[in-house]
């Protein structure tokens, strides 16, 4: 049997709190991180591992919504920018400015289906493609949103002549293109695993946070835990409930004994193409265009590789979402829409993912039309209150969790001690942000290091590199078959933050499955890596890979044998 992990005994040795929060998406821990700061007694359980659900599957960007404008969502559009502009203050070693191009081929077209879909027919109908009239008009009201005092650049209208000359590679039957900024998030897990650490630092023993750590039932005035790892349970209860469990809220609230019907989510996939050509022609940009079905899709460089989504199909949180050959096709008949002349295959495809989108319950409403906006709602099982979260997106996460807790405080009859509106996250405190800062931050932190590796640790980790470079030896392990990391990194990860599998390492801990080339070879070196910081033997080890092969296969469609992707033609 597995040793019972540290985190969950600190559940055990006190199985209370004021405030118990179940789901580790990104809006449950930034929820943790703002009571706690509070100094809230907060505990926080996830059925999984941290962020590996619907926060794990997103588009990489922290982006206003201007095409939320056309729903008439202009308070979550203010808002979206605002915390857009904040996080690339808060987290810069994240979150940095993106520049998006927005490819256009028609003059007038949706002018005037735009605002009847809008106000008469409510998102249902078929949607007509948006053309640079419309175009236009939502990207002044945006710029009046979005600028941060004139920080953020005003949008900029391009004929095609223009267009062509700085993207050649475009579709030559385009009349205009439209280009402005919003901004891309690298690494979205980690941000969220920094999120986590600055509440479990500013709570101290008053901030509990466990992974695979699902809520199972609600018996005798408290939720029944369970430790995946061990099979143990145990009850745990609290003067508050909060469910953040994104797709799964109405499947918790069952759990806890209270069916709701709050939830309609839709499915979202991706996939990851290593494409030179392509990533080229993308010019260092975001493009992001409407399809010939309605669709808002992108094309996004993205670590050396080409990220293109998404999907909007309506989908069963019982069911786990896998991106199908069905979608592959259409995301490779976008492409050829906006780069005709580039040729992308199946071959170059390296990784895929596909999760739930958080939306409420919208009927016949048509998925891309559904509000990005979130709602909480109060209810209470056996007496004690319950608040649900309903909806919610990554760029708001901040200001979402400042509206949960202000409700949780009013609730506890407690008042709020410290905002999170400037508040650094993580390793984005004390980043270098010009090249005179970052020269003397590798400086200061070299050591004798080779300055190459201390940027690295810098790029992955922002400010918390200091804590990388404390625990690894000037003469670390390098791994041969995972350029660019050693073995003392992986096993600092796995031992500070809570890895229970080998694919919280592989898929949430770094970036190594979404860049690709995770073969049976590598995904041994990794395991082997971190065994003894987890206490795994050679039979666990062995476990560990076969889990992550068969992840690999079922979930993100990539064969380790080949690195290739399983989707057929």
């Amino acid at each position: 049997m597995s040793r019972t992990r540290s985190s969950v005994q600190q559940l055990r040795d006190r199985p209370h709190a004021d405030v118990l929060i179940i789901g580790g998406g990104i809006n449950g821990i930034a929820t943790f991180r703002d009571l706690a700061l509070q100094g809230v007694d907060v505990a926080l359980v996830e059925r999984g591992d941290f962020v590996s659900g619907a926060s794990s599957a997103s588009s990489h960007m922290i982006h206003g919504g201007i095409r939320y404008l056309e729903n008439g969502e202009f308070r979550l559009v203010k808002e979206s920018v605002t915390e857009r502009n904040r996080l690339l203050r808060a987290a810069p070693h994240y979150v940095k400015p993106l520049e998006t191009t927005i490819p256009i081929y028609s003059t007038f077209s949706g002018i005037l289906s735009a605002p009847f879909r809008l106000l008469v027919t409510h998102g249902r109908g078929k949607a007509r493609e948006r053309g640079a009239a419309l175009i236009k008009m939502g990207l002044m009201m945006y710029d009046t949103f979005s600028r941060d005092g004139g920080q953020v650049p005003r949008h900029r209208f391009l004929g095609r002549k223009r267009s062509m000359a700085e993207l050649p590679h475009m579709n030559p039957s385009l009349s205009y293109t439209a280009t402005y900024f919003d901004a891309s998030m690298h690494d979205p897990e980690r941000l969220a695993l920094d999120v986590l650490h600055d509440g479990e630092v500013a709570g101290g023993d008053r901030a509990r946070a466990a992974n695979y750590m699902p809520a199972v039932n609600f018996t005798d005035g408290g939720v029944r835990l369970r430790d995946e790892d061990t099979g143990e349970e145990f009850d745990f209860t609290a003067r508050v409930i909060v469910n953040t469990s994104g797709p799964w809220t109405d499947l918790t609230n069952a759990a806890l004994g209270t069916p709701t019907e709050y939830m309609g989510g839709t499915k979202g996939s991706h996939i990851v193409l290593d494409n030179p050509e392509l990533l080229a022609a993308t010019g260092g940009r975001e493009i992001f265009f409407e399809h010939s079905d309605g669709r808002i899709v992108l094309i996004y460089p993205l670590k050396d590789r080409v990220l293109v989504g998404t999907t909007d199909i309506d989908a069963d949180p019982r069911e786990a979402p896998v991106c199908t050959s069905e979608e592959v096709d259409y995301f490779f008949d976008l492409v050829a829409h906006v780069f005709p002349t580039i040729t992308v295959d199946r071959s170059q495809i390296v990784y895929t993912f596909s999760g739930i989108r958080p939306l409420p319950r919208h009927d016949d409403t048509t998925p891309g039309f559904v509000s990005r906006d979130y709602r909480i709602v109060a209810s209470s099982v056996e007496g004690v209150p319950l608040l649900s979260l309903v909806g919610g997106k990554w760029t708001t996460f901040r200001a979402l969790a400042e509206h949960l807790s202000n409700e949780v405080l009013e609730l506890l009859g407690a008042s709020r001690t410290q905002s999170t509106e400037t508040l650094s996250i993580g390793g984005g405190t004390g980043f270098p942000r010009s090249a005179a800062e970052r020269t003397t931050w590798l400086t200061t932190h070299s050591d004798g290091r080779e300055s190459d590796r201390v940027a690295q640790l810098l790029s992955r980790y922002g400010t918390r590199a200091e804590e990388l470079l404390r625990a690894e030896p000037e003469t670390a392990h390098a791994l041969p078959s995972l350029p660019g990391y050693t073995a003392e990194e992986l096993a600092h990860l796995a031992s500070t933050e809570q890895v229970v599998h080998l694919d919280d390492l592989l898929l949430r801990r770094t970036s190594l499955a979404f860049v690709g080339g995770l073969t049976v070879e590598k995904l041994q070196a990794a395991a082997e890596a971190i065994a003894p910081a987890l206490g795994w033997g050679a039979d666990r080890v062995a476990i560990e890979v076969a889990r992550m092969v068969d992840l690999l296969r079922e979930s993100h469609r990539i064969d380790t044998e080949t690195g290739a992707a399983l989707l057929d033609a």
